[in-house]
């Protein structure tokens, strides 16, 4: 029956295969090979084992890493003036860039062992994210040695010497890294590059030896103007043959010293007005020996697999940190404003409207949180994730976006006018730089997620597509053979499943056994996990390689997949964090809008299959029209009052964030919050009185201590609530070159 099968049945469908998928190239090959599945793997199956998750231990932090946020970070975050830092000085404290040597905030992720820190992802992601808290120009400065670059090429891959001579220095801010990769002509195609190192034999320390003749020439490239020494992206060529037959050896990565002749560093790009250091930096005839080659001569040529697995770490740290700070502050400072701000004798928190963007930020706030917490959990386990890094770095940059457009209309004017006590605007200024950076967005979402989650995290695409490039005929088909009908098989199994989910509107889905108050979620979850993994399949079989360039597809069934894990990450918060009862209206509400996101987005992919039989016929086996219609009303106001009000479950929505200080405004919102609060039975017997606070002492209603109290409380709202303003002189300290307004030419005259 074998033989037969695969004679008659198996051998067109090979044939056919061959010719419709696409050869992968071996960037492709080395992209798509590089970091691990895990939990999006299970997702992917159609019918998730939620043991598994639960099985995953949660982050803590040790005493040393807990130690190091309260203590060091704390007084980072005292130490630093944001509005000055980006308004006239255009840089750090040079007190500041000694603190963060002398504390090893560089060294993060540097083994003890060479001087380092050694810290976890997790403790890593939360330094991070409380710095960001307080000033996005000293996060970035303290994200970027830690992520992408040097440090993490060499703990990966450098050699013994390597790690020696330089991991100690980088550690504890002797040397401070860059990584060039980005230039004018390669962005996200970094195949495009014309960065070129040439092997041939040189001049290094007075002796003659082979190395590398480099020109180059990058931008964006975050510590670029301050750095001692640059990680390097670049071609390498060998037409002499020094190294061996082929002249194109491929995407290299190096290390170049920054002082030696031919490096240019110092000039600056402004990324957003949000000053951290970047700029670009050239290099012209630059010789360096071979042993600069992160991970020596046999890593010539491999350096996209590299800089792919060193990614699939470090961006699902960075920048998802600071996305998911940017999210629970503008909860935080949101609710804090939407609860002192009244109009029409009414906290404007109590506004429909308002109450609509509240629910969103606190919704998106715990499941980003509870993401980043799982994410950092696989890191920490030693896996390398790089379809879950994908979607953290995009969907928390996404989200940060609508947060932070969200509490600027809530704020509104507060939120327009710039000066030192605006807390808004120095993250809504830096929202294009998360989108942009270490992968733009649109890119990531349109052909990573699900282009590199479908082949990597689907059980059998893979062997399917390794089973084709084999040359041999009968060995291709062996292998072909046994992964199709294996696919066939998880098809048949998976449509089953979606049908029995959908019609029951995912009452016959299973949900695990400690899942308490939380098992309709787990059960729909498994719903639309069995949908989504039957149309991943209707578009393979219909769309086959030409799937590859349908972007808008791809990046819809990416949402789904994406949708799937940061949900998944909320449930394993809440179980994490013991089921809080509390807390639960906001799990119920972050669930609701994620499953309207599904439905939505498979209902768009069916709509748009080329083949409308596969689109019906998709209809059909997964009620994409579904009761998926996003939380009601009366959930949103519950989740938007949680914001309004003080209590364990706002503490654990928002998290660590810092205090901030009367200068930059955060400070004084915090006073004004809890002085509102405490007054608030005050105000309400006022209310009920009918009475004015100096009607009521008159009264007797209240005591000269109480009257204290709500001028007191008065006195802080009218301060919150209040805008920076500025001098002609005030101003020409920031702008020198300012002209002079019409009113101080008539006082000079």
């Amino acid at each position: 029956m074998s033989d037969f099968r695969k004679s008659r049945i198996t051998r067109p469908i090979h044939a056919w295969a061959r010719t419709a998928l696409p050869q992968m190239s071996q960037t492709e090959a080395e992209a798509l090979t590089a970091g691990e599945i895990w939990w999006e793997a299970e997702l992917f199956s159609g019918n998730p084992d939620y043991d598994k998750l639960h099985a995953v231990a949660a982050p803590k932090l040790t005493e040393a890493e807990q130690a190091f946020l309260d203590g060091p970070c704390e007084e980072l975050c005292a130490m630093i003036d944001d509005w000055t830092i980006n308004q006239r000085d255009a840089d750090l404290p040079v007190e500041v860039w000694d603190f963060l040597r002398d504390r090893k905030f560089f060294g993060m992720i540097i083994e003890e062992k060479y001087g380092g820190l050694g810290f976890s992802a997790y403790a890593h992601s939360e330094v991070v994210r409380y710095i960001a808290t307080r000033s996005v120009a000293a996060a970035v400065t303290v994200m970027v040695p830690n992520s992408l670059g040097p440090g993490e090429l060499l703990h990966m891959f450098g050699t013994e010497a390597q790690k020696d001579h330089w991991l100690p220095r980088l550690a504890d801010g002797r040397e401070l890294p860059a990584f060039g990769l980005t230039s004018a002509e390669a962005g996200s195609d970094a195949s495009a590059m014309r960065d070129e190192g040439i092997v041939e034999m040189g001049l290094w320390q007075g002796e003659e030896v082979l190395g590398i003749r480099l020109n180059w020439a990058k931008r964006y490239i975050t510590l670029s103007p301050t750095c001692t020494v640059l990680g390097l992206a670049f071609k390498l060529r060998d037409p002499d043959g020094h190294l061996g037959e082929e002249p194109d050896i491929g995407i290299t990565c190096a290390l170049v010293p920054a002082d030696l002749p031919g490096v240019e560093t110092g000039r600056r790009h402004i990324p957003s007005s949000t000053m951290f250091l970047n700029g670009p930096t050239t290099g012209k005839d630059v010789f360096i020996p071979l042993d600069h080659i992160i991970g020596g001569q046999d890593y010539a040529g491999r350096g996209w697999m590299m800089l792919m697995s060193a990614l699939a770490a470090g961006r699902g740290i960075s920048l998802p940190s600071m996305g998911c700070a940017a999210i629970a502050f503008s909860a935080h400072t949101t609710g804090a404003y939407a609860r002192i701000r009244e109009q029409f004798n009414l906290p404007i928190g109590k506004f429909g409207g308002i109450q609509a963007r509240l629910a969103q930020l606190a919704g998106d706030a715990y499941m980003m949180d509870g993401a980043r917490r799982l994410t950092c959990a696989g890191l920490d386990e030693g896996r390398a994730l790089s379809v879950i890094s994908a979607i953290m770095k995009a969907h928390a940059t996404f989200r940060m976006r609508e947060a932070v457009n969200d509490a600027m209309d809530v704020h509104s004017g507060k939120a327009v006018i710039d000066g030192p006590s605006n807390y808004l605007l120095p993250l809504y200024r830096a929202v294009p730089i998360g989108i942009t950076v270490e992968g733009a967005n649109i890119v990531t979402r349109s052909l990573i997620i699900f282009g590199q989650g479908a082949i990597r995290a689907h059980p059998h695409m893979l062997d399917e597509m390794q089973a084709l490039q084999i040359e041999d005929e009968d060995k291709s088909l062996d292998a072909f053979d046994k992964a199709f009908w294996a696919h066939v098989g998880h098809t048949l199994r998976t449509a089953g499943r979606s049908i029995a989910r959908a019609w029951s509107g995912g009452r016959l889905a299973s949900a695990p056994p400690k899942a308490g108050a939380a098992a309709p979620i787990y059960r729909r979850l498994s719903r639309w996990a069995a949908s989504y993994a039957l149309v991943a399949d209707l578009c393979f079989l219909t769309l086959g390689g030409e799937l590859k360039r349908r972007e808008m597809i791809s990046a819809r069934m990416g949402d789904v997949l994406s949708e799937m894990y940061l949900l998944s990450g909320a449930l394993k918060r809440w179980q994490d964090e013991g089921r809080q009862k509390a807390d639960l209206p906001v799990l119920e509400y972050a669930a609701a809008r994620s499953f309207a996101t599904m439905r939505q987005a498979i209902d768009e992919v069916l709509a748009n299959l080329p083949a409308r039989w596969a689109g019906w016929l998709g209809r059909i086996l997964t009620l994409p029209g579904g009761n998926a219609r996003g939380p009601d009303d009366r959930l949103t106001a519950r989740v938007a009052n949680l914001l309004l009000e003080p209590s364990a479950t706002r503490d654990r929505i928002t998290g660590r964030l810092n205090g901030g200080c009367d200068r930059n405004g955060v400070g004084v919102l915090n006073a004004a919050f809890a002085a509102v609060i405490d007054t608030a039975p005050l105000m309400k017997r006022l209310r009920e009185a009918g009475q004015t606070p100096d009607g009521a002492l008159k009264a007797g209603i209240i005591s000269e201590a109480d009257r204290a109290r709500i001028s007191d409380m008065e006195d802080k709202v009218t301060r919150t609530i209040a805008v920076d303003e500025f001098s002609p002189e005030d101003l020409a300290a920031y702008f020198p070159g300012l002209q002079p307004t019409k009113s101080d030419r008539m006082a000079a005259q």
